[in-house]
């Protein structure tokens, strides 16, 4: 029927004229409620079997029946029934009542739904459509046409699958209907979308069309039933409006200018890596369509990261970074940013940028492509994390404005761990961005590894599904079914703020890269390859056939992108980069390592920091804090008052709390750092009667104030770890923190620590001061709990142990030009200042912290309010300090140490009484310094130099430093023989630590025995 049919259906309804078809007057289904929303009728779903009335506002039903036309799953699903019966010719009157069947009067049965069939035999059949309803929702995916190349049968019998049987399982016959039953009707009202009475066949068609076509769906897993629901409304909804022409037209310049794009690259570069598209193109108008519907649902900002395969696609085509940069940068005679920047770069498609794009919309969207190492998905909690921080920095609490879109390979997606954890920070309240869009670019192979051997599953998308998100199977030869599952994951995640799947199913033209020989190990596939035509040709023919357009006019799209192709091109060769060009955004009043850095203050006036440790001590009225806390804060307070006694924690809740007062975000992850690992730091309290939580930080009431983010995270290193690094990415205006529970936990975030953060600047020109703070020390708790491994960091370190640098404070530039810093503090105040030292500079570097255990509580470890005041700095040598000392010719013996092992060496020399042994610290090992070093020596031009540690030969500090000092002592007199600095530690080990007790305290006497043995 026509929708002017339906109209005039609809004004007799509102006339009251009785229908022809009814003795019943016109029921006036419109309830009461509807009056009220008038003419708001945006957002509402109205029941027509909710009440009946007289008098109806004419206006607000054909408004709803306007709504209805455009979308039929924006009304009420009783309302879709109602005028979905008007459609098809049933009058007013009854197309009410056919949506209030009493369940009790299945004696009266219309004569179509039971042709010699009796009551039991409708409910065992009922039952049985209910059954074969279910199993294509739920596996209707297994038999979808995904596979361009015709080879996942095979896959999902390696697989222990039986596609044969799950071919049978979507056969009506599968459950015993007939093809005579294929005209009986049966009520599927609440069961499926549109009329609440639908014929065998009809219920059959829209199955197959929803769930095996060229998209398949697996959502029945996820807990929400809305979500369900909504996804499944979408997927059989039957009056889906279809792509218009000009759709397919857009959809087809998009395709044609990713495939062309590479064919581009092949002919001008045929011997250089690109890890090109082919075979998955039709990525490009997916992506393009995603976001540009995004834009129109309040994206303004995606945050991207991707590994290697299609790279340079996604950044031309979607993200726009000039194609003539693009092409420059494969001239291999040439460094395009050795005169602006230093560092030593990246291949080109590691590298990521920054853009700002008008969408076809009119919408603008800035995109951040986030570099990424060769670790293809330890890209994935870098992007959250920065993602997370755009949001914050920019206010979008509602997480619309901002989102993540990740990229990832079948293998690597399946494969990696990170994925997994990185899936996990999802949905928790301190990491969670509102949903991430996850496309898999399913190639059907690995590096050169069949799927069967690369998972234990029939999909890489199932780790997925232990966090219960949707997952969309497409195949990649059908570009209009990418395109449609692409906007749908749009919709799902601004609606429901969660991350979802897309799988895109293709193929990999190439081997691993052009360069590879794909045959020597998959033949069979590379023959199909081979054989098979490209997307853009097969979707070209597809709209010439249905006469979209005509084959000249294909011949001409190509030609014109050809065209436009060689003329950027030919511009490319005369480009000639700028800053902005490699930097993701300029950092207002951020410094390269090529312009020199003022040395900083950052000690704070002694008034407003009692005042900050006050507050942070103080609990609303009425909130019971444990007893033991009630103590502890007193005696916080106590130490403030005295201005004496300042113990660890404080002084960390004072950089915290003045650095908020200064305008800096303060945000602290890791596992129970909320509380501390060794119950130290309390920064969240909770009471102890009611629920209810505190965080004084955030509670200061002295002015304005940044925020405060103390964050338990999950059991994870790698994402979390991860997730700050990108969060430092987005701002310098905060201190970003992540502690491990203890040192060595760091270990399984090696690949951040190794490929973003300690050459992150030198290989992407990104500035990060992420600070890492892992609890490190030898009292005698084993190999695990011990050491932080400060060997690797220090291993990772930049400098020349052979090169003093200037170190003239006032021109010096030691620190700008290395990767990053590591310091083993001694007190509490220097602690306070090598944090607050992190945001006061102009330039952003990443700082390892070891920091301590045992001294936390220590009566020795403590700093007195003085050493926190204004004019004071982080000091990177701390000197013999002590009383009652020889002079300084006659000291026999200076030894070097750093961290704890001072206070283990200060102790034994005051048992002993020793006064000619002087203890110095190194507090900034690196970079090191050089100046104090080689200073504090020559004030004791006698005493023979050592360094002493607690770890092992092999481990610690002293591979560093041995050179170092070296270089440092050279020039002093008698240089070259006080430069052989003398070793007092562990001897080497495989273990980092001895689990034993009394091994540990046999080790500990040795140890100071050699100290004062001269």
């Amino acid at each position: 029927m026509s929708a002017t049919r339906a109209r005039f259906l609809l004004t007799r309804a509102l006339a009251g004229v009785a229908s022809p078809r009814s003795p019943m007057a016109i029921a006036r289904p419109l309830a009461t409620k509807a009056r009220s929303a008038t003419p708001a009728l945006a957002g509402t779903k109205l029941d027509p079997s909710e009440s009946f009335m007289t008098g109806t506002n004419a206006t607000v039903l054909e408004e709803m029946y306007e709504r209805y036309r455009e979308d039929p799953n924006s009304v009420h699903s009783s309302w879709t029934t109602f005028f979905h019966n008007l459609e098809i010719g049933v009058a007013p009157g009854d197309a009410v009542e056919l949506i209030r069947v009493n369940r009790n009067k299945l004696d009266t049965v219309p004569a179509g739904m039971t042709p010699g069939k009796d009551l039991f035999q409708i409910s065992q059949d009922t039952i049985q459509l209910m059954s074969m309803i279910r199993a294509y929702r739920h596996r209707g995916h297994l038999v979808a046409d995904l596979d361009p190349l015709g080879m996942r049968r095979k896959i999902l019998s390696s697989g222990g699958i039986d596609p044969f049987k799950i071919h049978r399982e979507s056969d009506p016959k599968h459950y015993n209907f007939t093809e005579a039953d294929m005209d009986r009707e049966f009520v599927v009202y609440g069961e499926l979308p549109g009329p609440p009475v639908r014929r065998l066949k009809d219920i059959v068609a829209l199955l197959r069309k929803a769930y095996c076509g060229k998209i398949g769906a697996e959502y029945r897993h996820m807990l929400s039933r809305d979500e369900k629901f909504w996804i499944g409304n979408i997927l059989e909804n039957e009056n889906e409006r279809p792509f218009s022409t000009e759709e397919k037209k857009e959809i087809l310049r998009d395709l044609a200018e990713g495939e062309l794009f590479e064919t581009f690259l092949a002919r001008k570069h045929n011997t250089a890596k690109r890890f090109g598209l082919e075979g998955g193109e039709s990525l490009i108008p997916g992506l393009q369509a995603m976001i540009d519907h995004g834009s129109q649902l309040g994206v303004e900002n995606v945050v991207l990261g991707m590994s290697h395969r299609g790279r340079l696609n996604v950044l031309g085509n979607v993200a726009q970074k000039p194609l003539e940069q693009i092409f420059h940068e494969f001239v291999p005679r040439e460094d395009p940013f050795a005169d602006s920047y230093l560092g030593s770069g990246d291949v080109k498609y590691h590298l990521g940028t920054s853009t700002t794009r008008k969408m076809r919309s009119g919408n603008t969207v800035h995109f951040s492509l986030l570099a990424n190492p060769s670790h293809l998905e330890a890209v994935d909690p870098v992007v959250v994390g920065k993602t997370r921080a755009k949001q914050f920095f920019t206010e979008d609490f509602n997480r619309e404005k901002t989102m993540a879109l990740m990229l990832h390979g079948d293998a690597s997606f399946a494969g990696q761990g990170v994925v997994a954890e990185t899936l996990e920070l999802s949905d928790l309240r301190d990491y969670t961005t509102g949903g991430t869009i996850h496309i898999v670019v399913n190639n059907q192979i690995g590096f050169t590894t069949d799927p069967k051997e690369a998972r234990s599953s029939p999909y890489p998308t199932d780790v997925a599904k232990t966090v219960g998100m949707p997952i969309f199977h497409v195949n990649g030869d059908c570009p209009e079914s990418v395109v449609k599952v692409c906007k749908i994951a749009m919709d799902y995640r601004q609606r429901f703020q969660k991350d979802v799947v897309v799988d895109l199913f293709c193929y990999r033209r190439h081997g691993h890269n052009e360069l590879d020989q794909p045959m020597f190990t998959q033949p069979h596939m590379y023959k199909l390859i081979k054989a098979h035509d490209t997307p853009m040709n097969i979707y070209g023919k597809q709209l010439i056939s249905e006469g979209v357009i005509t084959d000249a006019e294909f011949k001409d799209l190509t030609a014109s992108i050809n065209k436009s192709l060689h003329e950027k091109f030919d511009i490319g060769k005369t480009w000639k980069p700028s800053e902005k060009d490699w930097l993701s955004s300029h950092w207002k009043g951020m410094k390269s390592e090529a312009d020199h850095s003022r040395l900083q203050t950052t000690g704070v006036e002694l008034k407003k920091l009692r005042q900050v440790g006050m507050k942070h001590c103080e609990v609303p009225e009425g909130f019971k804090l444990h007893s033991i806390l009630r103590k502890q804060f007193a005696d916080r307070k106590k130490s403030l008052e005295m201005g004496e006694g300042i113990l660890w924690a404080t002084a960390e809740a004072l950089a915290f709390g003045s650095l908020l007062l200064d305008g800096f975000a303060v945000r602290l992850s890791g596992q129970d750092c909320e509380r501390g690992t060794f119950s130290q730091r309390h920064a969240v309290l909770h009471h102890q009667d009611e629920e209810g939580i505190f965080v004084p930080l955030n509670n200061l009431n002295m002015g304005e104030q940044a925020h405060f983010q103390v964050c338990n995270s999950n059991l994870s290193e790698m994402a979390v770890l991860g997730f700050e690094m990108g969060y430092s990415l987005e701002s310098p205006q905060s201190l970003v923190m992540w502690e491990a529970q203890f040192g060595d936990f760091a270990n399984g975030a090696q690949v951040i620590i190794d490929t973003f953060l300690a050459a992150g600047e030198r290989k992407w020109r990104r500035q990060s001061g992420l600070t890492l703070l892992l609890p490190h020390g030898y009292e005698g708790q084993g190999p695990e709990h011990s050491s932080a491994r400060l060997e690797r960091y220090l291993q990772m370190c930049d400098d020349d142990p052979d090169v003093m640098p200037d170190m003239d404070p006032h021109k010096s530039k030691q620190i700008q030009d290395c990767n990053w810093q590591v310091v083993n503090c001694s007190t509490p105040a220097n602690y306070f200042h090598v944090l607050r030292r992190q945001v006061a500079r102009e330039f952003r570097k990443p700082l390892i912290v070891m920091t301590p255990k045992s001294l936390l509580r220590d009566h020795v470890c403590k700093s007195s309010l003085s050493e926190f005041g204004e004019g004071a700095m982080f000091r990177r040598v701390i000197p013999d300090e002590s009383t009652g000392m020889v002079t300084p010719e006659k000291v026999k013996r200076l030894v070097f140490c750093s961290g704890k092992v001072y206070y283990d060496i200060l102790k034994e020399r005051s048992l002993r009484n020793v006064e000619d042994v002087a203890i110095a610290r190194v507090e900034q090992i690196s970079p090191f310094p050089f100046d104090l070093v080689q200073a504090e020596a020559a004030k004791y031009p006698n005493a023979e130099v050592v360094w002493r540690q607690e770890e092992s030969k092999n481990m610690g500090a002293w591979a560093y430093v041995q050179p170092r000092f070296a270089t440092a002592l050279r020039d002093l007199e008698n240089g070259h023989e006080r430069g052989q600095l003398t070793y007092i530690g562990r001897q080497p080990s495989a273990s980092p630590a001895t689990g034993s007790i009394r091994t540990h305290q046999q080790e500990q006497v040795a140890l100071n025995e050699e100290t004062f043995t001269y």
